[in-house]
């Protein structure tokens, strides 16, 4: 069936269905099959297989359809099966899968990063690379700002989190699952605080004041003169969806360039529309030395990328930069088409509609039920904090209940957090508002179900 929302035409029938027996006896064979062939280390938060899905929904291999509000981790902005994605993986395959750039390269790996260098903030010269995933876009952006500075240390911060290659979970803050009894980790690494304003002990503190404690720490533990970069989500992911308090990004950003430190955005999770801006570094007017990207980037397909100062990627000696598979030609061709959809459909105006329909609502609930601590975000990257009532203590059991109840009624919806209570809300930005609306009034029944 074909249903049109605005200008957005959907394939599939944009309902939700959950039959009695969930999860079916498809989802429940392929388990068992899984059980014997998968490692267990790689978990899945959804007992069921995925035999189609469009817009904003999910359709298992037994004929239950799903809300989908998590985008497979805020990848399928445009939807999972977009139409010119579809289309332009299509034409791209019938040509070669591949040759690998840095043997012959090919037109589309320069396309996306002409498209990158014009999409990502400020006007200065850029240069772009192209990998598959956001940890290797992140151990690529270190290792630039290491060679171009000369320097060793990286900051990160509290309830980061970055990738679980080795260099990454050094820098990701949150130990189980990610961290533990996989070290040791690469070197030269150092935390600080976060401007996390739900749990700051001081709830007057300023960003500007959140930024002067961090950069007070990093001169008194490390020396500003020693620190090749600093890296920071612009809106924490895996941490909790934190978004720091106003202020508090443009004095880092301020600061690391009077004393020469390359200013890293992890754009990852956030970039390519998710905050109703192409980045969130949008939101302040901040501009990223490197700038990391990946997930919404290619409507599904394996691309990563980083864009930053001519300078300091052009630093970096011949065949420093690369990997077989980086800029694959279709996640390239799936890029472009990518981008092209969310102009077409201006998916950032798209995302501050989400935002002033979710808000509005979980808002509303909130004021109802005390086990909500905060509801925060921005655009389509929003989160609801849940604590014991009347309180700041974390609820994590509450939070998978609340998971849990949910998908029973058919919605899918995604947990983060650094202490496990946290509701991150990541729809496709094409979802429509009926649909939009319906999950989250079984999201609202949940929680007032299991509060």
């Amino acid at each position: 069936m074909t249903t049109t929302a605005h200008d957005i035409t959907y394939r599939l029938e944009q309902k939700r269905r959950v039959q009695a027996d969930f999860p079916g006896p498809k989802s429940v064979a392929l388990t068992e099959r899984r059980k014997a062939v998968v490692a267990a280390g790689v978990a899945s938060s959804v007992p069921v297989f995925v035999a189609d899905a469009d817009g904003g929904i999910i359709h298992d291999v037994d004929g239950n359809s799903f809300v989908d509000l998590g985008s497979g981790i805020a990848v399928t902005s445009v939807g999972a099966s977009d139409p010119a994605v579809v289309g332009a993986v299509k034409e791209a395959v019938e040509h070669f899968t591949h040759t690998c750039f840095m043997v012959t390269p090919y037109e589309g790996y320069v396309a996306v990063a002409e498209q990158l260098n014009r999409l990502t903030p400020g006007d200065h010269e850029k240069r772009t690379v192209l990998f598959n995933s956001g940890a290797e876009a992140v151990e690529n952006a270190v290792k630039v700002a290491r060679l171009a500075t000369g320097r060793d240390a990286v900051v990160a911060f509290d309830h980061a989190y970055h990738g679980r290659t080795n260099l990454t979970m050094a820098l990701t803050a949150k130990a189980m699952p990610y961290k533990t009894n996989f070290g040791p980790f690469a070197p030269e690494v150092y935390r600080m605080p976060m401007s996390y304003p739900f749990r700051e002990e001081n709830p007057e503190i300023t960003g500007a004041e959140a930024a002067k404690r961090a950069i007070t720490m990093i001169e008194k533990q490390i020396g500003g003169e020693q620190v090749a970069a600093i890296i920071i989500e612009p809106i924490q992911g895996e941490g909790g969806f934190i978004v720091p308090a106003d202020g508090f990004l443009p004095a880092l950003a301020a600061w690391a360039k009077d004393k020469g430190i390359v200013f890293i955005a992890d754009e990852v999770q956030s970039g390519f529309c998710r905050t109703g801006e192409w980045f969130a570094v949008n939101h302040e007017g901040v501009v990223p030395d490197i700038i990391t990207m990946a997930k919404g980037i290619a409507g599904g397909m394996p691309l990563s990328a980083i864009t930053g100062r001519a300078d300091l990627l052009d630093a970096v000696h011949p065949g420093g930069l690369g990997g077989t598979y980086g800029g694959n030609p279709v996640a390239c061709a799936a890029a472009l088409a990518s981008i092209g959809s969310m102009e077409q459909y201006d998916l950032n105006a798209r995302a501050k509609h989400i935002e002033e329909i979710a808000l509005g609502k979980l808002r509303e609930l909130a004021n109802e039920q005390s086990v909500i601590g905060d509801v925060r975000g921005r655009g389509a990257m929003l989160a609801v904090e849940l604590v014991q009532a009347g309180s700041k203590e974390p609820n994590p059991e509450l939070t998978k209940a609340v998971a849990a109840a949910c998908l029973k009624e058919g919605v899918i919806i995604l947990t983060c957090g650094t202490y496990g209570n946290v509701i991150r809300l990541l729809p496709p930005l094409v979802i429509s508002d009926e649909l939009l609306l319906d999950g989250l009034a079984v999201l609202a029944s949940a929680i007032k179900a299991n509060a």
